[in-house]
């Protein structure tokens, strides 16, 4: 297996909507990652957070793949931390994804003795802004 990465991502309504899903969906098609869970949290207005499979949810019957073969990996502890990070009237979908472009990679490396120890999620506005400073250095000519 290659390696793992817990995503939450966050909407600003009540409940996921079919796009979302169907984005979902496409990452999976294109064979760089392999989803082997997800949850869906719900923090609804009042403030009360539940949560479900996407399966649980009638409106996106025909929409989540019928081959979906999820494992039951992410937990009551896990939705309670994503609703913490939720304001009221928001969802997540939580999804623990493997990354198959790295897989051999991960193999390779075990291979030998090694493994990957640790990684750390980048967000893109951080990188964005480290590549306008850098830009900026070189424009300064230093």
């Amino acid at each position: 297996m290659g390696p793992a990465e817990l995503l939450v991502l966050t909407f600003p309504q009540e409940t996921i909507t079919v796009e979302a899903v169907k984005a979902l969906g496409q990452l999976r098609t294109t064979g760089n990652i392999r989803v082997i869970d997800s949850l869906v949290v719900t923090r609804h207005a009042d403030g009360e957070a539940t949560y479900g499979e996407l399966a649980d949810f009638e409106h996106l019957q025909g929409v989540v793949p019928a081959d979906l073969d999820e494992l039951a990996l992410i937990g009551p502890e896990d939705a309670q931390e994503a609703a913490e990070l939720l304001e009221p009237g928001n969802v997540a979908l939580l999804v623990l994804i493997e990354h198959l472009w790295a897989q051999a990679a991960a193999e390779a490396l075990r291979a030998v003795g090694g493994r990957i120890a640790t990684g750390v999620r980048i967000p893109p506005e951080h990188i964005d802004e480290a590549v306008r400073a850098a830009e900026a250095r070189v424009a300064a000519g230093q």
